[in-house]
């Protein structure tokens, strides 16, 4: 069994900071950031398509897939309706050729397909050292993950056409939900000591996990895959020693409450999760990044000051109360683009109609929206996340910036990471970094131009 290294204090050192400063770039006309968390997908898989974009047309040989002996795949198997019980989706063919291919063809922006799986040691098989060319064979649901939408002319695509789309964002960490929203927050992993043995994973000499034995911590105790909270709401139906313990490592939130820096995380159902009234919505426990925090924890003063509904946020746009200065937004399955959960053109039209009703308000003026999403659901992108350390960075995902003060129909090529977005916040309102992971990331300057100036699409 091969065990994975300790994790080390050392945290992609390699990106290093921006020349730029900070009173040239004037970020204090930025008095509020808003980031809409979206879910699973690549940048491929909606902007491969995107004129000017490093898209599909740039693949070259990280199109060709092999299997885990390294011998190319003669074709694409036909996509599975429920991966797990094997039963196929017969909208689409038998086999397609080892390419990517528009998903349109097959099911429309208003319908759904299965979901892909996405966890920890698959995509970094799946990546396998920046040649991605086994991201079919280490799927669940190979058919499905070369497939793409060209959202250029969706309601994102079309904010991104408008503003800022950057095209060399990396998600932070390898893997699914939980642990990318944890990197989001706290630019560190999970920990769950003593974790029910069932819970252990252990891998094989190809880097898969072995059979039976894909579970959500690692061998030395970090979480790596999807559990609940036992510090916020969670499924009534797992044991409270089953549940991921409170962490108490610091967050950017921790960094905010430092500096008197108002912000809130607004998620979509929270108010129906923390009552038990949730019925048939489709909220997820394993997205709600602080509710995993001590500080934060269920009926804590943390928790009714910054953990917040929807609700509460639209109260605000409708002119009743203030925005924080910074604001997290999640919203439930059905609103997030997550496939199978949410149809692909709803969650654009929800998302989008959120930045039109922020734009619409007195915020609109000084704020700058992100739009991006937490990882890349399974889903193919052609291009080598840079290098990094045991956690990431991983696959490339879309990230969007609205803004008055973000560069007009533009494509960013920085390389940025989630990193990038924690250091914006600092380097706007002056907190401490978390440790390097975040100190030494890439700001965001390149998407922005404070000097009033239109500039036009590289």
């Amino acid at each position: 069994m091969r065990r994975p290294i300790l994790i080390t204090m050392t945290f992609f050192c390699l990106f290093g900071s921006r020349a730029f400063a900070n009173d040239a770039m004037d970020f204090d006309k930025i008095k509020h950031i808003i980031i809409i968390y979206q879910e699973n997908w690549s940048f491929d898989g909606l902007f491969g398509k995107f004129p000017g974009a490093d898209g599909l047309d740039q693949a070259g040989n990280a199109v060709k897939q092999i299997d885990l002996q390294g011998q190319p795949l003669a074709s694409l198997p036909q996509p599975w309706l429920d991966p797990k019980k094997k039963i196929a989706d017969e909208r689409f063919p038998k086999s397609l050729p080892v390419e990517p291919y528009d998903l349109t063809r097959f099911v429309p922006v208003s319908g759904t397909t299965a979901d892909m799986h996405h966890r920890f040691y698959q995509e970094q098989v799946q990546i396998d050292g920046g040649k991605m060319d086994k991201f079919v064979i280490a799927s669940n649901n190979g058919g499905l993950t070369m497939s793409y939408v060209d959202a250029s002319l969706l309601p994102e695509g079309k904010l991104a056409a408008q503003y800022t789309l950057c095209d060399h964002y990396f998600h932070g960490a390898f893997g699914g939900s939980l642990l990318n929203h944890i990197l989001f927050v706290a630019m560190a992993p999970p920990v769950f000591p003593n974790a029910p043995a069932a819970y252990l994973t252990e891998v094989g000499p190809d880097g898969m996990p072995l059979k039976g034995k894909d579970g959500p911590v690692s061998a030395d105790g970090y979480v790596i895959n999807d559990l609940d909270p036992a510090a916020g709401p969670h499924k009534d139906s797992i044991p409270p020693e089953d549940l991921v313990p409170p962490q108490t490592m610091p967050t950017v939130g921790d960094r905010m409450n430092e500096k008197k820096v108002s912000w809130a995380w607004y998620s979509e159902g929270w108010n129906d999760a923390l009552a038990g009234t949730l019925g048939d919505k489709h909220f997820t426990f394993h997205h709600q990044a602080f509710a995993y925090f001590k500080n934060y924890a269920n009926g804590t003063p943390g928790s009714k000051e910054h953990l917040k509904d929807t609700e509460d946020l639209n109260t605000i746009l409708d002119g009743k109360g203030e925005l924080p200065q910074v604001s997290f937004v999640k919203f439930m399955g059905e609103n997030n683009e997550h496939p199978k959960d949410s149809k692909l053109l709803q969650g654009q039209q929800h998302s989008a109609e959120l930045v039109q009703k922020i734009l619409a308000t007195k915020y609109g003026q000084d704020c700058a929206i992100l739009i991006t999403y937490d990882e890349n659901g399974g889903r193919w992108d052609h291009v080598a996340p840079p290098k990094g350390d045991r956690w990431g960075p991983a696959t490339r995902v879309p990230l969007i910036i609205v803004s008055p003060f973000a560069k007009k129909g533009y494509v960013d090529h920085t390389t940025y990471t989630t990193g990038s977005i924690l250091k914006f916040i600092e380097s706007r309102f002056g907190l401490r970094a978390l440790n390097e992971r975040d100190g030494k990331a890439v700001n965001l300057d390149n998407a922005f131009d404070f000097s009033g100036q239109i500039s036009v699409r590289e």
